[in-house]
């Protein structure tokens, strides 16, 4: 079996039909899978009627990413589902939007802990979209389900 670069995974990711309709983009993904940043312009195809970002899509680009960076670092005896997710709207979302996710140690040791202990486990992890001046469009809470297969 062949390995696929860096490269071509996050271009195979900008492809994936509900991002490429969106206009997400996988800027980034670490070699690790311990970070990913995600990134969105604003066009006519993304605004809702008032001129500024959809909340729809606002809410896509967080979808699958947490659960994409802890399914990589947990390995095959794990199942990880996103689970819930909330969002709070700060501001008008205009111009490009970015959003950071990042797996540290500390929380991959805590889901597998606890899910060895009791079978399964949840944790919330926060989460911001911000704009090109680093304002705060809006705040977001992830809900990972991990459990042992």
């Amino acid at each position: 079996m062949f390995r696929l670069s860096n490269r071509t995974k996050i271009k195979l990711m900008n492809l994936y039909p509900p991002f490429l309709g969106a206009g997400i983009r996988v800027e980034h993904i670490s070699p690790d899978f311990r970070k990913a940043v995600i990134a969105m312009k604003l066009r006519w195809w993304n605004k809702n009627l008032v001129g500024v970002h959809f909340g729809g899509s606002l809410m896509s680009m967080s979808d699958p990413f947490y659960m994409l960076l802890i399914m990589q670092n947990m390995g095959r005896d794990y199942i990880v589902w996103d689970k819930a997710s909330t969002i709070r709207f700060k501001r008008p979302g205009k111009g490009k939007v970015t959003c950071v996710f990042e797996i540290t140690e500390s929380i991959l040791e805590q889901l597998k802990s606890e899910a060895d202990a009791h079978g399964k486990t949840e944790m919330v992890l926060p989460l911001e979209i911000t704009d090109e001046a680093g304002e705060v469009v809006c705040e977001l809470e992830k809900t990972i389900y991990v459990r042992r297969k």
